[in-house]
């Protein structure tokens, strides 16, 4: 019997999910939660075989949720859902650890196939990820310029993206001002950008937010 813990806080998603897998006779929930602070309480002290993590928690990153879970629990296996396309998060999220990476409009037809590929110790990504995976370690794959920042500054690249000020991203992260000014100044030399103004552009025009 797989053991399988969900993170989303969407409740109509949370429930679509337990439902698909209530029809599976070798599946079973036994554990959830909807924010990041709450996966990682009750993460530990639930006994299961995959974690199904939302990449958009409400209160932290689905990436920064993941590395601190496989730090904990290296051996559990996880596999991303989220409503963002492979190419934004998939790479990032392999890189991190997860075991697989699931779209949310794939979630119905795919969910179980999935699971059941990561929990016997595999890894899931779609035809069309693997094809570009392949095409990239061939040197054949050009790289988007966001795909060159760390997962920090993929982050605030993402909160400047979608209109908020370095006060509100340093609060939201829970760092200063300088070092989100630092990271911004890391963002735009790497894209070859020089304003906020253009981060923006640049992140709504690659739908890299909401």
């Amino acid at each position: 019997m797989t053991k399988i813990f969900i993170a989303d806080d969407h409740v109509l998603i949370l429930e679509g999910l337990k439902k698909i897998l209530r029809e599976e006779s070798d599946m079973i929930v036994v554990g959830e939660a909807q924010s990041a602070v709450e996966t990682l309480e009750r993460i530990g002290k639930t006994e299961c075989d995959v974690l199904l993590l939302d990449m958009s928690l409400p209160d932290g990153s689905g990436l920064e949720v993941l590395k601190e879970v496989k730090k904990r629990l290296p051996r559990l296996h996880v596999l991303i859902l989220s409503m963002f396309p492979e190419e934004m998060f998939a790479v990032r999220a392999l890189r991190a650890g997860a075991d697989g990476y699931l779209t949310k409009d794939s979630a119905a037809k795919e969910l179980v196939v999935a699971l059941r590929k990561v929990a016997s110790g595999r890894k899931y990504v779609s035809e069309a990820l693997a094809q570009k995976l392949a095409f990239d370690v061939a040197g054949g794959g050009e790289r988007a310029p966001h795909e060159d920042l760390s997962d920090r500054e993929f982050q605030v690249l993402r909160m400047i993206g979608a209109g908020k000020t370095v006060t509100h991203i340093a609060a939201e992260l829970n760092v200063s001002v300088s070092t989100v000014n630092t990271h911004r100044m890391h963002i735009l030399e790497k894209m070859g950008m020089h304003t906020n103004a253009e981060l923006m552009h640049y992140a709504m025009e690659n739908k890299l937010v909401e």
